[in-house]
């Protein structure tokens, strides 16, 4: 057992007497160590982001005022700028449009009135979500990036069609052969749209309020029952309703022909396809006693529903 080529022995593999020196040899452990220790680093960090990220995770869920932080989706940061933003961009602007209307003849006074009733607008979707469906309401709740960019676009190019014919062409009327009775109507028509479109908006939002969301529900939630009554039993989707009237009615009040006819457009192929997308989700929802609603009361837009 102890002889020459034993295990023990003196060329053995515990044997006392060192291997021989070769280069290979060194090369091959030096590489071996060095990738070694490269895995254990790579798989140690892979671990421990890993465990950060479930600890980190698992603490912010069980945090009630994580969900108010900056950058989250209820920041009360988020939500102080942008109330305070819109009250000041309403606050001039209406004081601007009175300005305008009272100090001069200049029909420019249509520009910074569009801004009120874009500031308002917004403001009113927040508060109206925050006061009676308190759970949902969000940063994005203000609407403010609501399908952007083609929202931003819309009212920028509206901007700059009433700034760009009011400038250019103030006299230009849309009803030539009534002159500036037909172009006071027509504001008059606009400014009734505006008001009504936003009340109407409004009170279907307080009306409904649990039941309301600004984004189509795929999972009918606990507290969500078929609002029938109120404002909910003359029109089928008031809040559709109030917004396409509003919409339309800025751009009477603006003189803006393109846009205008581009936002009757654009908005009734919206509306025609939300009402019948989300329309799928509350029969499955309710049944039957949703397709009898649905057959008793009209939308009131244009060839929708």
């Amino acid at each position: 057992m102890n002889g020459t080529n034993g295990t023990n022995g003196t060329n053995g593999v515990n044997g006392s007497r060192r291997q021989p020196w070769s280069p290979g040899r060194t090369n091959s452990n030096r590489d071996y160590n060095r990738d070694y220790n490269r895995d254990y680093d790579r798989d140690y960090d892979r671990d421990y982001d890993r465990d950060y990220d479930r600890d980190y995770n698992h603490d912010n869920d069980n945090d009630p005022i994580h969900p108010y932080l900056p950058s989250q989706p209820k920041s009360l940061r988020g939500i102080a700028l942008r109330a305070f933003a819109l009250g000041i961009t309403l606050s001039l602007s209406l004081l601007t449009t009175l300005l305008l209307l009272t100090l001069t003849n200049s029909p420019l006074w249509r520009l910074p009135f569009f801004l009120t009733a874009l500031s308002l607008f917004h403001f009113l979707e927040f508060y109206t979500t925050a006061t009676y469906n308190t759970r949902a309401a969000a940063v994005s709740s203000f609407l403010l990036t609501s399908n952007w960019p083609a929202y931003a676009i819309a009212h920028t190019t509206a901007l700059l069609e009433c700034f760009i014919t009011n400038l250019f062409w103030p006299n230009t009327s849309w009803t030539p052969l009534f002159g500036h009775t037909g172009t006071r109507f027509l504001v008059a028509v606009g400014l009734t749209l505006v008001i009504a479109g936003q009340a109407v908006r409004s009170a279907a939002m307080v009306h409904a309020a649990q039941s309301f969301n600004h984004t189509v529900q795929y999972r009918r939630q606990r507290d969500h029952v078929l609002v029938t009554s109120g404002i909910y039993s003359v029109l089928r989707h008031p809040s559709y309703f109030g917004f396409f009237w509003w919409a339309l009615g800025t751009q009477l009040v603006m003189g803006n022909v393109l846009s205008f006819g581009g936002y009757a457009v654009v908005l009734w192929r919206f509306f025609s396809g939300r009402v019948r997308y989300e329309e799928r989700y509350l029969v499955a929802f309710f049944g039957g006693e949703y397709e009898e609603y649905r057959r008793g009361v009209g939308v009131w837009i244009p060839w929708v529903g």
